[in-house]
């Protein structure tokens, strides 16, 4: 069970993904090889032995980076597990090192740094379903 975070180049005037008008659509972040140089000058620990997954950790967390197989990269998908508000700084990194806002799925918005609510709620939920299982 991961968290999912969307990562896109949304402009700072945007308040809200209702904001969002139905022929929205974003530039590209770059080729595949422009994306990863940008997330490894920022974040150089990740792990990109496979070009279209990356991999980040921390003894409490980790984060899977889904840059998929298309040229260019239109976004990328982050699936986060384990625990501490600490990942909250690597996620905001990786969105910094592209030039993308993080949209928040379960929570259907943008993710504010001073307010990680949706982390928060994801980490609540997980619990009690393996609590309850």
């Amino acid at each position: 069970m991961s968290w999912d975070l969307l990562l896109l180049p949304v402009p700072a005037g945007f308040d809200s993904v209702d904001d969002f008008l139905d022929d929205f659509a974003t530039p590209p972040l770059g080729s595949q090889e422009q994306v990863t140089a940008a997330l490894l000058d920022q974040l150089p620990s990740i792990d990109f032995s496979d070009p279209t997954w990356g991999h980040l950790a921390s003894p409490a967390w980790s984060i899977e980076l889904n840059l998929g197989s298309e040229t260019p990269v239109e976004s990328i998908m982050l699936h986060v597990r384990g625990a501490g508000d600490d990942v909250l700084g690597a996620v905001f990194a990786i969105a910094e090192a592209v030039g993308c806002r993080v949209i928040d799925i379960s929570e259907g918005d943008f993710l504010a740094p001073d307010n990680p609510s949706g982390w928060h709620s994801f980490q609540d939920h997980r619990d009690r379903v393996i609590r309850d299982s």
